[in-house]
């Protein structure tokens, strides 16, 4: 597989893949569950109520208590937030349970430095669960905590960390630690990853003056210290260190561009003021004894702090069996072969040999059965023989693609309508029962109105004006027969050019061409002004299905430079449909151009409406998200970015997303945005998010998810007016 490929396709992780869970935080492993921040828990609120839900999933389970004396029920690993939540909770509904802990209760806070403020966050949500969490200094909170755990009598082996996991066939594990071997019913792992920091990896890293955490700042007096990082963590230690210390920051990066704007605040006046010197673009080579060899000389120190982030534990992970996210696993040439065999079974079918049937049947039993073994490979395989043989066949009869040519369409026609309706049917169907659904999880569960509104009027723009009113109800209203007879031209009411070309194309009544160019060149530049390009997550018929049927995939949106640099093709593609617009209307005058320019819409029909709007877009749906066509390919997103882009250079755009100082950098904004947007980038420098900077589509998502409530469509320092009830 080419190297660029696969760079997009495992871009999706971003810094790091996590375990991938389904119904209750459950891995791919049968009664092995997942918590905390291993399971992107952003912060420990939200991490303890993680741990009470992958509990409440346990104890309803009919056979959640074992009668087994020598067997536990549960054993947790890692008694940080996450842990203890789902212990105490499964304590309390009668189970046996065991935590195990590498370290001691709550590793991660005992690591902080000396008297750090834990906050309470998010403020809006109220910590559940048998926990206790307020706003404490760290010793204040740790001690509620070892009460909390001793009151409930809960068993907690500290220094006991699991090395190993024996799966059984029967069911259950055997947990293994350097001291022992646990049987148990349900193993639930809510170790974290930030005990797991980030090495170098270069010679000298193990010497005693290097560290890879800061415990205690105050302790070190009169030395001189490197710290080596260009993140909070690394500016946040460099900081703290300088008061008493000669401080220099290495970092490999051009600048500290991901850092919180008081940290650079803070960081520019300590250099201004010669506290601290920073080496730039600077690589680490070798620690000695008396200092630092990098790539732009020695640097002399007493101690070095290397602070370069946590590691996801992905060897430990996988060394248990766990499946994570996005991984690209499994025989491609196998998958292949497969597809091949189910398409060959289709030629030979051709509407009645059983034996083609057959042979398709096997091969897509083949493909499912390699894919519940891990091939990756074998899902795409599937996804695309769905997908092409839904495309193939919505074309007229006779037109279809191999292999159904000659037979697929007249076969799923029926009650005297074309495939192409139930087509529609089946994708307003499609688009509502998940638009419902998202509707539930990101508007109704998370009392988000923003989101509510937004799907309840997804749905409500699919059912009428792209299938109610094409369908039915345009020849019911419209007497005028010229028109009736142009009812499928009724898409164009919403979908504007360079979306919906044939508003121009293929004599027109008058009608269509007044409306056509009032929507593209009046009504869409007012809605860019004011909403940006949310016409893509708020209108849009296909950008419909992405936000609904692709909501649940969303995380795997290509993400980096690279696939941002692929979004320009959006731009080739408005420049060829303007010029194919232009060659079409010339051609009613010149002759020379209405064959060529006829021969080019038939093979924009074919490459961008079949293939690129719908085909492609659908079959990568699971795996790289539900915005390919929106984002990489749609001319009418491209059109509205530049004009949002523009109006933003104008400064009279009113469409951003903007940022206060709360970011912690949990990636939530980043991991769930469909276009693989860097929002935590912007939110850490707190630089608006807009169309000059990005492709942003005013989903919201970001906004929602964001457990700081740190992104808004608010400029910060807004007045909000607030509506007071009057006395009684």
């Amino acid at each position: 597989m080419s190297n660029w490929l696969r760079a997009i396709l495992q871009s999706a992780s971003g810094t790091g893949r996590r375990p991938a869970t389904g119904a209750g935080l459950e891995s791919s492993i049968s009664g092995l569950y997942i918590a905390g921040d291993l399971a992107g828990a952003p912060v420990m609120k939200l991490a303890m109520e993680q741990g009470r839900e992958v509990a409440r999933h346990i104890l309803a389970l009919p056979d959640a208590r074992g009668a087994d004396a020598a067997v536990w029920d549960v054993v947790v690993a890692g008694a940080g937030a996450a842990g203890l939540s789902c212990a105490l909770e499964l304590l309390a509904g009668g189970l046996r349970v065991l935590v195990l802990e590498k370290g001691c209760i709550a590793q991660t806070i005992e690591d902080f430095p000396e008297q750090k403020w834990i906050y309470d966050e998010p403020a809006g949500v109220p910590a559940t669960g048998r926990l206790w969490l307020e706003g404490a200094s760290k010793e204040d909170l740790l001690a509620r905590w070892r009460q909390d755990v001793a009151a409930a009598g809960l068993i907690v082996r500290t220094g006991e960390g699991v090395s190993g996991l024996i799966v059984h066939r029967q069911g259950g594990f055997g947990v293994r630690t350097p001291s022992a071997t646990y049987s148990c019913r349900r193993f639930v792992l809510a170790t974290g990853q930030r005990a797991n920091p980030r090495r170098l990896d270069v010679p000298g890293e193990d010497l005693p003056h290097v560290h890879h955490r800061l415990y205690s700042p105050g302790h070190y007096q009169d030395e001189q210290i490197a710290v080596i990082g260009g993140g909070n963590s690394a500016v946040e230690a460099a900081l703290a260190l300088s008061a008493g210390n000669r401080v220099t920051l290495i970092h490999r990066g051009e600048g500290f561009d991901r850092v919180f704007r008081e940290n650079r605040r803070q960081l520019g006046e300590a250099i201004a003021a010669g506290r601290i010197e920073t080496r730039l673009q600077t690589i680490v080579r070798e620690f000695t004894v008396g200092g630092v060899r990098t790539s732009t000389g020695e640097i002399s120190c007493d101690r070095t702090f290397v602070l370069i982030g946590a590691e996801p534990p992905e060897a430990f992970l996988k060394s248990l069996g766990i499946r994570l996210e996005n991984e690209w696993s499994g025989n491609w040439g196998i998958s292949l072969a497969l597809l091949a065999g189910a398409f060959a079974g289709m030629g030979i079918f051709h509407g009645s040999q059983t034996a083609g049937l057959l042979l398709t049947l096997s091969a897509l039993a083949g493909l499912a059965w390699h894919g519940r073994r891990g091939c990756r490979w074998s899902w795409l395989a599937l996804s695309f023989f769905l997908f092409y043989s839904i495309y193939a066949n919505k074309r007229a009869p006779g037109h279809e693609f191999w292999p159904y040519q000659g037979w697929g369409a007249q076969a799923l026609a029926f009650f005297g309508r074309p495939f192409g309706f139930w087509y529609t049917v089946l994708y307003t169907l499609v688009l509502t029962g998940f638009g419902v659904e998202s509707l539930i999880k990101w508007g109704i569960r998370r009392r988000d109105r923003f989101q509510t509104r937004r799907f309840a009027t997804l749905i409500g723009f699919q059912w009428l004006f792209y299938f109610l009113i094409p369908e039915f109800l345009f020849r019911a209203w419209v007497t005028n027969p010229a028109l009736q007879s142009e009812a499928w031209r009724s898409y164009g009411i919403i979908y504007a050019w360079p979306l919906f070309l044939h508003t121009f194309f293929g004599n027109p009544h008058p009608v269509w061409i007044v409306w056509g160019l009032l929507l593209t060149f009046v009504l869409i530049p007012v809605l860019v002004l004011f909403h940006g390009k949310r016409y893509c997550s708020w209108v849009c018929g296909c950008g419909g299905l992405a936000e609904t049927f692709g909501d649940r995939w969303r995380h795997l949106a290509p993400k980096g430079r690279q696939s941002i640099r692929l979004e320009q093709m959006g731009g080739w593609i408005l420049a060829a449909v303007a010029v194919l617009t232009l060659a079409v209307a010339l051609g009613g005058t010149f002759t020379a151009l209405r064959s060529p320019a006829q021969t080019a819409l038939d093979w924009y029909g074919l490459l961008v409406d079949v293939w690129l709007v719908g085909l492609l877009p659908m079959t990568l749906y699971p795996f790289l998200g539900g915005k390919i066509w929106c984002r990489y390919w749609c001319p009418l997103a491209k059109m509205m970015e530049l004009l949002s882009a523009w109006f933003t250079r104008l400064r009279i755009s009113r469409f951003a997303i903007y940022s206060n100082d709360k970011c912690i950098a949990c990636g939530e904004c980043s991991r769930y945005c469909q276009v693989g947007i860097d929002v935590m980038r912007f939110a850490m420098r707190q630089e608006q998010v807009d169309n000059l900077n990005s492709s942003c589509i005013g989903c919201g998502i970001c906004v929602t998810v964001c457990p700081m409530e740190v992104l808004s469509y608010d400029r910060p320092g807004t007045p909000v007016l607030v509506q007071i009830e009057p006395g009684r």
